[in-house]
């Protein structure tokens, strides 16, 4: 794994024993950009595993889907096929570390979640992502808004993943910068999601999680986007 890495295979291992596998969401924070993203023909999630992001697609009509994640579970993925009606071998498993793969395929749609924040030198993961682009791709990067309530929820009750991430990484002018340079067009960088707080699935959260739930059922009544109370960022480019 690269150096500037804030996390390693034993963290995601355990992540991943606590992580519930199988059910696809019904709605996506991502759900405005689905019909432009659906238009192309490839997909790649980068730091994809399990594969619910390469389902989703799959079922909006994007038949060549791929993740990339240097730790994959084989059997969940299949798993995860047969519970939401894929044929065997529909998701292609990419494990490699993302900062030695190479390869000549580029994709219509290059996609991540949750992955640019682990990381220290947030404008090379970034490049890399456009590297994997079609001639025709689009980009979609998500990752969490840690710098306003939900980065408070996250240092008061679990502070070990507070610091598996790069709080630099979610500076939206930081972002726009980075993007700037990339060359692509119809860029925008911005605060996506209802207000939300959360925590991991850990074993030892289970008794903090009611309550944070609660607090963000509460702050969905003030619908307001921003720094504070946005759980998401986006980025959104195309070549």
């Amino acid at each position: 794994m690269i150096e500037n890495s804030f996390t390693d295979r034993a963290h995601w291992e355990e992540y991943w024993q606590n992580y519930p596998h199988g059910g696809l969401p019904e709605k996506v924070v991502f759900s405005s950009f689905v019909p432009r993203l659906r238009e192309g023909k490839s997909f790649i999630e980068i730091g994809g595993f399990p594969g619910s992001h390469a389902a989703f697609f799959y079922r909006q009509g994007v038949q060549d889907v791929s993740i990339l994640d240097f730790y994959i579970d084989r059997e969940i993925v299949r798993k995860l096929e047969e519970a939401n009606g894929l044929p065997k071998g529909t998701i292609q498993c990419i494990e490699s570390d993302f900062f030695a793969f190479t390869t000549e395929k580029r994709y219509d749609i290059v996609f991540s979640c949750g992955f640019i924040e682990h990381f220290e030198d947030t404008e090379e993961v970034i490049q890399r992502h456009v590297e994997l682009l079609s001639e025709q791709g689009q980009l979609l990067i998500l990752l969490p808004n840690f710098l306003g309530l939900n980065g408070k929820v996250q240092q008061w009750f679990d502070k070990p993943n507070l610091n598996a991430h790069n709080l630099r990484s979610m500076e939206i002018p930081r972002l726009k910068k980075i993007m700037q340079l990339t060359g692509l067009r119809e860029m925008s960088v911005d605060y996506i999601g209802k207000p939300m707080v959360w925590l991991e699935p850990k074993p030892e959260n289970q008794g903090k999680r009611r309550w944070v739930k609660l607090l963000s059922y509460t702050i969905k009544l003030f619908p307001v986007k921003g720094k504070t109370l946005s759980p998401y960022i986006a980025i959104y480019a195309r070549k």
